[in-house]
């Protein structure tokens, strides 16, 4: 298949690395434009760049985008009118992990935390469902996490925002449904994924990725760590009109875990 989502013009947050850039790309190869937003503007450039040197000048944009500030919402909503032509897919992928538990974690990296993982899925679909409704069909796709759905006792901020991103996206899922705007919303449940983040995770504990890689991959059943196009591919099909009968989900990448 070529061309799933041809014609559609996507924004995607935290593009400019890891998961971010994946679907980025990904959505550019099956025929969408794309406006990829991140808090590193000169690394939301780059993956930009890399998908215009692959696929063509003016498929792919980039602006700097602190998601958890409003009025930078209303700045990247009007960089996707004027520059990918309007907006109907929606990637809400960035998003932050704090340390510690109930009772070493701090109260401001919890609040980091929520304003990061759920304040800008507020803020984004709100300042993006005016634009959305004008070019429908469209798709909101929110990445949560299967720590969203499997609690564990070393990461409550983390557990509870993700959480709070698959209860929203439900919420937006009914809301746009019961308006008729023709606008889905659906959230992605990803486990370990072989990321940038998991150099750094490597580095703070002094372990050797391959051996943090080994060691995670033996906590899911199908013994393997996903790539990031593991990721993205679910997003590729939320994003299309293959998914038109889709909202209000949840998709559990996350190779059994939730199965045991």
């Amino acid at each position: 298949m070529v061309d799933r989502v041809k014609g559609k013009m996507a924004l995607v947050t935290g593009a400019a690395q890891g998961l971010g850039a994946a679907h980025s790309m990904l959505l550019a190869q099956e025929g969408a434009r794309v406006l990829c937003t991140d808090i590193n503007g000169d690394g939301a450039q780059e993956t930009a760049d890399g998908i215009n040197s692959a696929l063509g000048a003016g498929t792919a944009f980039a602006i700097q985008h602190d998601v958890t500030d409003p009025d930078a919402w209303e700045a990247a909503i009007d960089c996707a009118r004027e520059n990918i032509g309007g907006l109907n897919v929606l990637v809400n992928n960035a998003g932050i992990g704090v340390a510690g538990n109930i009772e070493t974690c701090k109260f401001e990296d919890w609040k980091r935390c929520f304003s990061v993982n759920v304040d800008s899925i507020f803020h984004g679909c709100q300042k993006a469902l005016p634009l959305m409704r004008e070019h429908a069909p469209g798709s909101i796709i929110n990445i949560s996490s299967i720590a969203g759905l499997i609690a564990s006792d070393t990461m409550p901020a983390y557990n509870s925002s993700k959480a709070a991103v698959w209860m929203l996206s439900k919420s937006i899922a009914l809301h746009c449904a019961k308006k008729n705007m023709n606008i889905r919303s659906n959230s992605v449940h990803p486990t370990f994924v072989d990321t940038p983040i998991l150099d750094g995770t490597a580095r703070n504990h002094d372990i050797d990725k391959d051996v943090l890689l080994e060691k995670l991959a033996r906590q899911i059943p199908l013994k393997f760590v996903g790539e990031p196009n593991d990721i993205a591919n679910a997003v590729l099909y939320l994003a299309s009109d293959e998914s038109r009968f889709m909202t209000g989900a949840e998709l559990k990448l996350d190779g059994g875990i939730s199965a045991m």
